[in-house]
Parts: C-alpha cells; sequence; structure tokens
C-alpha cells in the first residue's frame, strides 16, 4: 500500500480543514514535471502517484486540492513559464483592437489568465454544490487605496466564471469594497492582512454584507468569504528586527513563528465564538524553525486539525513531502502557546498592535509596514506584466 504524502496526511487531521494550490492551475504540470525530474529513478513512479492525487482533472472529487489562490507574481509566473504562447495571444488581441492600450490590453491577459485557471475547478465547484473550487482572482495591487476602481475590476473579474472568489486587499478602503461586494452575493478572499484588527475588520464588514444582501434578497449561492493570514509576510517584513534592537530583547526565528501562530490561532477562535461567517485562510507559510537542530515545520505542526484554508504554493509543498517525519496532530490547533513565548512577543509593539482586536484602527491598516512592503511587491510584479505585454505589441 502506498504511503500518503505529508500534504495528505494534513488534509486528513480535520473534515473541515482545507488545502488550496496557492498558484495558477496552469502551471501545475510544469511544477509537477520539473519536480519529477528532480527524483531519483526510482523514486519517480511513487512521487507521481502522490502528484496525481493532488490535482484530478477527470475526478474532481478525488483530488487534495480544493481552492486556488493566486496574485499578480503567481499570474506573471504563467506568462513566463510559456512566454511564446502568451507573446502571440497579445498580438493576436491586437489584430482585433487596434486602439487597444498596452494598460488595458495587460488587464484583458490577467483576465484571461484567471479565467482559463477557474475552468481546470468548475468539476469541483459544482460537484460540491458550490462550496469548494473557488480560485481567488485579485483586483490590481497598485489601486489598493482606490476604491471605486477596485469595484470595477472587481464586478470584471465576477463576470468571467461562477467560481471566480475576488481577492480584495485588507487596506480601509478595501474593507468598504468587501462589504459591497458581499452584499452583491459575490465570493470575496481579503488579501494584505496580517493582524487580528485587520481581521476582526473584515469579519465585521462581510457580516454587515451578507445581512444587507439578506435583507435584498441577493442570490448567495455562489457567495463564500475567507480572511487570509500572510503569515510568513507578517514574520518578516514588519518591525521584529528594529525593535529588538531597539528595546534590547533578542527576536528568534522561533519568536516570530510563534507570534504569527498565536494571532492566527486567536482569529479563529474569534470568528468561531463571534458566529462569524468568514473562514480563515493562511498562506506565504515557511519551513522552520530550526529546533535542536532540525528544521520543524511549524505552520502545519502547530495547526494541525484547524477549521481554516491552508493554501500551499509550490515550493512550500515541496518542502512538506521532503519531511516523511511529521507529526500531524488532529489537535494541535487548540494547544495555546506558551504563557512565557506571549509574554516575550509582548514587550514588542509590533506584535501587542497585531495580537489586539482593537489593536490599530482602520486606517491604520494602510500604513502597516507589512501592507506596504507586500504592496510594492505585487505591484512590481504586475508592472512586469504590464512591461510584457508592452513589449509584445512593439
Amino acid at each position: 500500500m502506498q504511503a500518503k504524502s505529508p500534504m495528505q496526511r494534513m488534509n486528513e487531521t480535520s473534515d473541515t480543514l482545507e488545502i488550496w494550490w496557492d498558484s495558477s492551475p496552469l502551471v501545475f504540470e510544469s511544477w509537477k514535471k520539473a519536480r519529477l525530474k528532480s527524483k531519483p529513478l526510482e523514486e519517480r513512479e511513487e512521487d507521481e502517484m502522490i502528484l496525481d492525487s493532488y490535482y484530478i482533472s477527470d475526478r474532481p472529487m478525488d483530488q487534495l486540492f480544493m481552492g486556488v489562490t493566486t496574485n499578480p507574481p503567481l499570474s506573471g509566473a504563467v506568462i513566463k513559464d510559456d512566454p511564446g504562447f502568451w507573446r502571440e495571444w497579445v498580438i493576436e488581441q491586437r489584430r482585433k483592437d487596434k486602439k487597444v492600450s498596452a494598460h488595458e490590453l495587460w488587464w484583458r491577459t490577467y483576465k484571461e489568465i484567471v479565467k482559463r485557471g477557474a475552468e481546470r475547478y468548475l468539476g469541483v465547484f459544482r460537484q460540491t454544490g458550490f462550496k469548494y473550487g473557488y480560485i481567488s482572482g485579485q483586483v490590481d495591487p497598485r489601486d489598493y487605496e482606490n476604491e471605486e476602481e477596485m469595484k470595477r475590476q472587481a464586478l470584471e473579474l465576477k463576470s468571467l466564471s461562477s467560481n471566480v472568489m475576488i481577492k480584495i486587499p485588507g487596506t480601509e478602503q478595501g474593507v468598504r469594497v468587501l462589504k459591497f461586494l458581499t452584499s452583491r452575493g459575490i465570493a470575496t478572499n481579503c488579501t494584505l492582512a496580517f493582524i487580528l484588527p485587520q481581521f476582526v475588520a473584515v469579519a465585521n464588514a462581510v457580516k454587515d454584507g451578507l445581512e444587507i444582501a439578506r435583507r435584498d434578497g441577493v442570490d448567495m449561492s455562489y457567495w463564500r468569504s475567507v480572511i487570509t493570514s500572510m503569515t510568513g509576510r507578517y514574520e518578516e517584513l514588519g518591525d521584529f528586527d528594529k525593535e529588538s534592537e531597539r528595546v534590547g530583547v533578542e527576536i528568534t526565528e522561533t519568536d516570530k513563528r510563534w507570534a504569527s501562530i498565536a494571532i492566527f490561532k486567536k482569529a479563529m477562535r474569534y470568528l468561531e465564538e463571534g458566529g462569524y461567517p468568514s473562514k480563515m485562510l493562511i498562506c506565504s507559510m515557511r519551513p522552520g524553525p530550526v529546533v535542536n537542530d532540525k528544521e520543524e515545520q511549524w505552520h502545519f505542526e502547530k495547526l494541525a486539525g484547524a477549521n481554516a484554508v491552508f493554501t500551499c504554493p509550490p515550493k512550500y509543498i515541496n518542502a512538506i513531502d521532503s519531511c516523511e517525519d511529521i507529526e500531524l496532530d488532529p489537535d494541535a490547533w487548540k494547544e495555546p502557546v506558551p504563557d512565557e513565548v506571549i509574554a516575550k512577543l509582548n514587550k514588542f509593539q509590533y506584535f501587542r498592535e497585531a495580537y489586539d482586536p482593537a489593536g490599530l484602527e482602520i486606517p491604520q491598516f494602510n500604513t502597516h509596514p507589512s501592507t506596504i512592503a507586500t504592496a510594492e511587491a505585487f505591484s512590481k510584479a504586475t508592472d512586469e506584466m504590464e512591461n510584457f505585454v508592452a513589449e509584445a505589441l512593439k
């Protein structure tokens, strides 16, 4: 009998735990081929059987991945995976519409990538009664403070396919857009979110939008809400290291990992105890920390069994699947973070603001260091996609 992979074993720790593919479905086959090529010949057959179970086009109910998240860098990877095809696609679009600008043609290209990816998961979407099989399509990250433009883009993305879930940033403007979209019965995924005050604000906005939708008799058949916690980015892009020097308290990789896990666990409890309709989603997971000379996988190990979505990029899947001795306790998510860890983390304002539901006001979300850094990275990736289109037109 074939041994189950760590990804498969994680999936079995809870009936409500979901594992999603954090990349475009259009690059799955390329990743699969590259991974198999990296394996010794004697391991390829077994590994291929494992990978084949992650995405099964003709038997979607038997596959591991129950949804998809994408963002501009991941969509840009689709173009890099087959630049010749997409260059010709862009040129053909210009032939059909000679007046189209490079910016508008980039937007069409991006929507085409989202649409083609959504088609790959329609089987899951339909066979689960629209509960699973969503694919997140993100609005332009360069417009994360432009409320009306995000609304316009969101409605266009939603028109692509019934299983498109709109990814909106957790900024002041984004919170209002999430309420608006929910009131229209449109599935949403809050991104650029790192801290409990954001999760609370989004959960309340979604709840309010849902009440409006029900009052107005809106069809909610295709509606769902997830709130993303960008854990690794919170750990790496914020003020931990700067504050460590200022207050004279050492901050380790282990401390940072505990911080994001503590925030995520508290967020899950908050949603559950408050009866909120949203579900927490964890992304930007990282291997580690190293404990007693061994690399642990705490983003999985400490949250096993959780009622949450774990969206996993190819690189992280490779790391997890290489850890055959990983321990996955279905009750791990219930275990509290040690008191002494919380006491140490509370010496950092960066953590206190993130762990307190009222730690920041909504307008402050836009200036959180992780928000700014992530928005800049995503905007750069979007610029690269648009530059590709412009070069193709030359």
